[in-house]
């Protein structure tokens, strides 16, 4: 079976240096890359099935975003917000691009990751040659945002690794149905034992303060910032949307289709917030879009 490489990139921020790991799929010389960034609270793993499938058209680069799975902690943890996971992102493409010649890449971005794909894009000069949104646009729905600010700030500790994937399981239900396997790898992507052998969840608590710092006033300026960047972006964009999906409102997503890009959108049934790409039939929505296959 195809498995990826390891590998990681030292990276900055204000409060200094901080290791960001990744895996690596496919040819290392391949020119064509895709970029594949997971949610607040999941990893590079997600992107398994996905890669496996597409490795023999792209070298795939998963990250672990700062603060989770195998990369580094933030010493302040107010910086765990989109523009320090843009300037790692940076510090990652000149990495995986470093043979000193322009290139483009293409971006997949689940929920956070989709984010962080966002403010790529829009930058000037952007490397993002497509760019795929899984279940996120520039207005998120407060409620669902305290939903997921709540989940992540719980410091649960689980006796056996069943109880603590149950836990898994049950806040995943919206990502839709998957077969027993299928839970168990999402449940164990995402646990570790601590040094007291209890489960815990993979990442760094502190990623919940910038959630709970966050103000009315603040959120507002937050999506006139995500507006004003959709809009600058000009590479081919499909949005993915879960249909029952309680963070990106149908409305949004259709006004996403007529402004900025113009995104294509596709709608998956009996998914919410966000499609997995597991399976064959969602991997078939970015193998066309990215290949015409």
């Amino acid at each position: 079976m195809l498995e990826a490489k390891i590998k990681s990139v030292q990276c900055l921020s204000m409060a200094g240096l901080h290791q960001m790991a990744y895996k690596e799929w496919g040819d290392a010389d391949n020119p064509k890359v895709l970029v594949c960034v997971h949610g607040v609270t999941r990893v590079a793993d997600d992107f398994d099935s996905m890669a496996r499938a597409l490795a023999a058209d792209y070298r795939v680069v998963c990250p672990d975003v700062v603060g989770r799975g195998r990369s580094g902690r933030l010493r302040n943890p107010q910086l765990y917000r989109i523009p320090q996971y843009v300037s790692d992102m940076v510090t990652l493409l000149a990495r995986v691009l470093a043979n000193g010649e322009r290139q483009t890449v293409d971006w997949f971005g689940t929920s956070m990751g989709g984010l962080i794909g966002l403010g790529m894009a829009a930058l000037a000069d952007s490397p993002v040659g497509k760019l795929i949104l899984n279940d996120i646009g520039p207005v998120l729905d407060p409620t669902a945002l305290q939903r997921i600010g709540d989940y992540i700030g719980q410091d649960l500790r689980f006796h056996t690794f069943d109880e603590a994937a149950k836990f898994i399981r049950d806040v995943s239900l919206p990502f839709g149905p998957h077969s027993e396997a299928e839970w168990h790898k999402l449940a164990a992507d995402v646990l570790r034992q601590d040094k007291d052998g209890m489960w815990v969840r993979h990442y760094d608590m502190g990623l919940a303060q910038p959630f709970r710092s966050a103000t009315p006033e603040s959120a507002q300026a937050d999506e006139a910032a995500l507006w004003s960047a959709y809009d600058a972006i000009v590479c081919p964009t499909l949005l993915v949307r879960g249909a029952d999906s309680d963070l990106l409102s149908r409305e949004t997503a259709l006004g996403m289709t007529q402004r900025g890009p113009r995104a294509e959108l596709v709608e998956i049934a009996g998914v919410g917030h966000a499609p997995t790409f597991i399976h064959d039939e969602q991997i078939a929505i970015v193998r066309k879009f990215l290949l015409n296959k």
